[in-house]
């Protein structure tokens, strides 16, 4: 699967939680994809966190996004990126 390009969001999605790095061809930071995230518990780091849960968060599944800036943040698809047949997997 590591080959696959000019893929639909569905597909690319699929990919994603089958545990592959996805892009889109348009995209123009140099090393950005996204990736699928499980459900898991983390702990907590903030006091508000800590308050309403204990020590450890539970967060559903999402998917995340390395930047080209090298950080990870959640990432939401836009109406552009679900129409789009420009995704690809990547290694």
């Amino acid at each position: 699967m590591e080959n696959l390009v000019n893929l639909s969001f569905g597909y690319a999605v699929y990919a994603a939680e089958m545990g592959f790095k996805i892009a889109r061809e348009g995209w123009n930071g140099n090393g950005m994809f996204v990736y699928h995230v499980p459900a898991s518990n983390h702990p907590a780091t903030t006091d508000i966190s800590k308050t309403e849960f204990g020590e450890q968060v539970p967060y559903g599944e999402y998917l995340a996004m390395k930047t080209v800036t090298g950080t990870v943040v959640p990432w939401l698809a836009s109406q552009t990126d679900i129409l789009a047949k420009d995704w690809k997997v990547i290694k």
